[in-house]
């Protein structure tokens, strides 16, 4: 990344500085800037945050992958954002899509992990109904911490035995064989993971929205048109009544603008 400064930030008055000169934000002040909620008087309450990427006319993915349309500063807030959260929750679709590999510790994160009482690196959570997922991987073969699945209560048992053998956690998190978003949630923080992040798929972002356990868009607009008729960033069916999110800051850097929305 080159150079990465604010174009607009609405945070508050002790939101990390940096970038008004042209230089390259630090990992120090990147984290600052997109650090979780603070645990509040009962403690830390599960926060789901959503990082995505989308051109200028809503393509989430350019022949089924999301790195054509990134950038190298979309990818240096996608790490840190990684560093930050407890838990990667992502879909069996982008799963064998992207290719997805175990979060890797980072040295210049290790002694703020330590000090929040994290592991070394997120925990990646794979939401499958089917568990049709190749645990051969390196994301089940060797992750620093066992992966996790959620699935519900009506998952083959065959495929959770499979899972299980390959060193991964089985989590039930809904009836039938599909998972409730807000009782994957409530697992994923009786777990320990109260910093959450999900990387998508569209569809399961969609299924979050209209769950509505959705706090925080991370969303990276790229200044790409690609036509055709890839997803959006969220899909399924829409909700009743549009979700409400308020602006929360936003960098930019060479045409990319990185947001972030809370809910209302």
């Amino acid at each position: 990344m080159r150079r990465l400064f604010p174009l607009t930030d609405v945070t508050d008055e002790t939101a990390a500085p940096g970038g008004a000169d042209g230089r390259e934000w630090s990992l120090a002040e990147l984290a600052a800037a997109y650090a979780y909620p603070g645990p509040g008087p009962g403690g830390r309450e599960p926060w789901l945050r959503a990082n995505m990427v989308s051109t200028l006319d809503g393509a989430a993915q350019h022949d089924g992958r999301s790195q054509p349309i990134s950038c190298p500063a979309d990818m240096r807030i996608f790490g840190v954002l990684r560093a930050l959260a407890d838990v990667v929750v992502v879909g069996a679709e982008t799963v064998r899509q992207e290719g997805y590999r175990p979060a890797r510790a980072r040295a210049e994160f290790a002694a703020a992990r330590e000090a929040a009482g994290q592991g070394p690196a997120a925990v990646i959570a794979v939401v499958t109904a089917s568990l049709e997922l190749d645990f051969s991987l390196p994301l089940f073969t060797s992750p620093l911490l066992p992966t996790l699945v959620l699935t519900g209560a009506g998952a083959a048992p065959d495929r959770v035995a499979a899972a299980e053998r390959a060193g991964a956690r089985v989590v039930v998190a809904g009836e039938g064989a599909g998972v409730d978003p807000a009782r994957a949630v409530r697992a994923l923080a009786e777990l320990g993971h109260t910093r959450l992040l999900t990387e998508g798929g569209p569809r399961l972002l969609g299924q979050m929205v209209a769950a509505g356990v959705l706090d925080e868009l991370c969303l990276t607009v790229s200044p790409m048109l690609t036509a055709g008729d890839a997803q959006r960033i969220a899909g399924g069916p829409s909700v009743t009544l549009p979700r409400r999110f308020t602006l929360n800051s936003m960098l930019e850097e060479d045409g990319f603008l990185f947001t972030r929305y809370r809910r209302s």
